[in-house]
């Protein structure tokens, strides 16, 4: 089944199967809303009501690939063997993200840590074959 998303402006949508919406997206500020007007056009057409969570871990990928990546950044929204939504953000960056200690007195370096905490330590980080990574997190049933 082919998924029907509206793609947001500044922004190109690409299909790697046709089950799995994509967008690839510029390095640039407007990433993170972008990707999340995608998660939300993409989960309303899947019928999950609930977006937050999506929204926040895809915004927060997102922001991790414009400021430490390089090259465009792709978004892929595939779901697993049980229908749950899985986020993938991929950036052509050779660095691979880490949970920082947690320092209270930073203005930043958080996100991370947010999105292994919401998603149960359910995420991680995988070569991709043409250079980069692919920074992924399952999200969590209902």
């Amino acid at each position: 089944m082919r998924q029907h998303v509206n793609v947001p402006e500044g922004a190109a949508m690409t299909s790697a199967t046709p089950e799995t919406p994509t967008i690839v997206l510029e390095p640039t500020a407007e990433a993170p809303r972008l990707a999340r007007e995608f998660l939300a056009k993409c989960f309303a057409e899947w019928g999950i009501l609930d977006d937050y969570l999506g929204r926040l871990i895809v915004c927060e990928l997102v922001t991790n690939a414009y400021r430490h990546g390089e090259g465009p950044i792709v978004v892929r929204l595939p779901r697993d063997q049980d229908g749950q939504p899985v986020i993938e953000v991929w950036d052509s960056g050779a660095g691979r993200p880490a949970v920082k200690p947690e320092n209270h007195g930073a203005l930043s370096g958080r996100g991370l840590q947010l999105v292994a905490e919401f998603v149960r330590d359910c995420w991680g980080v995988r070569p991709l074959n043409e250079g980069g990574k692919a920074v992924w997190a399952k999200l969590p049933g209902s």
